[in-house]
């Protein structure tokens, strides 16, 4: 890993460098731990939950449990850290993902002023800082951006501060829609693509605000993870940038969630759940009806990073899970 020999060259401290990342034990995190676990570094995994961590690993792990939100308790995750990816990010509301309040504000956008202020006056190296933000936040003006998108945006902007003062070396991800089943955890997240999935297996319709057309880019979580071990390894000449991560591929909701109805149907037996378009709930927002732009091609160019897993090849792996999980639950009632 070309992270861990140039960290060992610029660091005082002859021992693996130390990658902390934060949110370790959510849907992203834990595939980014279980990324790292494969590598000769440090790696220490810090969250509110458990974070799991794999039984064999080249890396040495250790795991905190921690409320980041708490005062001072940031400075203690990151103490001595070479590298640290941010995924910590709250959302608000059951009704959508989208929605943002002064909790969510203390999360998404008070936790990287904590980072980034635990690291001012550091006797040692600017630490790499490779934070997930949301494509959302790459939206036009012609196009309003939510309230969540808008504490992305202010994350960035108080990384970049950082990064211009040499307190931190910044690298932004700006993520599209991400999807799957998290190879260390086994968690499936909260996107639509999960939630149409269980929806299928309970044999209820699976419902569209529009007419199916809009468009998605779908990036695995694996590959995901992937593009953050990647952007470690490059932080030279993506530091101070905000880059498009995603599979460079747009694809109707439409045909997705017929593919979805299909392959539960193929999983169950039953006959396929209909796919069905509905008048948009109250709370719908502009970015429901739109996608942002997503385009991986220059980080692609800088990295070489490339997504590894087809749409199709992730979703049949998405349901086979969820219908293992959907099938456990029901024995245990």
């Amino acid at each position: 890993m070309k992270l861990a020999a140039e960290l060992l060259n610029q660091s005082k401290d002859t021992r693996r460098p130390l990658i902390v990342v934060l949110g370790a034990s959510g849907f992203m995190g834990s595939a980014v731990v279980d990324r790292l676990a494969g590598l000769p570094v440090r790696v220490r995994a810090v969250a509110r939950g458990l974070s799991p961590v794999p039984a064999e690993a080249v890396a040495d792990v250790e795991t905190r449990q921690m409320d980041l939100a708490r005062p001072g308790a940031l400075a203690d995750a990151v103490e001595g850290a070479d590298a640290v990816v941010h995924l910590v990010a709250q959302v608000g509301g059951d009704r959508s993902w989208r929605a943002a309040d002064e909790r969510t504000e203390r999360v998404n956008v008070g936790v990287m002023r904590d980072l980034v202020t635990a690291f001012e006056g550091r006797d040692a190296p600017a630490p790499a800082v490779v934070f997930a933000s949301t494509a959302q936040a790459g939206t036009s003006g012609e196009h309003p951006r939510a309230a969540y998108a808008q504490q992305k945006i202010a994350a960035e902007e108080v990384l970049h501060e950082g990064t211009s003062r040499g307190t931190v070396r910044g690298v932004v991800l700006r993520l599209s829609t991400v999807y799957g089943r998290s190879p260390l955890s086994g968690s499936a997240g909260r996107g639509v693509l999960a939630a149409m999935t269980r929806r299928a297996l309970d044999g209820d319709p699976l419902t569209m605000w529009h007419d199916g057309s809009v468009e998605r880019d779908f990036l695995h979580v694996r590959d995901a993870a992937h593009a953050f071990v990647t952007a470690l390894d490059h932080v030279p000449r993506l530091e101070g940038g905000d880059w498009a991560v995603g599979s460079g591929s747009r694809v109707r909701l439409g045909e997705v969630f017929s593919f979805l109805a299909d392959a539960v149907a193929e999983q169950t037996g039953r006959p396929p759940v209909p796919v069905q378009s509905v008048k948009p709930p109250d709370f719908a927002e502009a970015g429901d009806f739109h996608t942002p732009e997503s385009d991986p091609a220059a980080f692609s160019a800088v990295t070489g990073w490339s997504p590894a897993l087809p749409l199709r090849e992730g979703l049949k792996d998405l349901v086979a899970a969820l219908t293992v999980a959907a099938a456990s639950t029901s024995r245990e009632r």
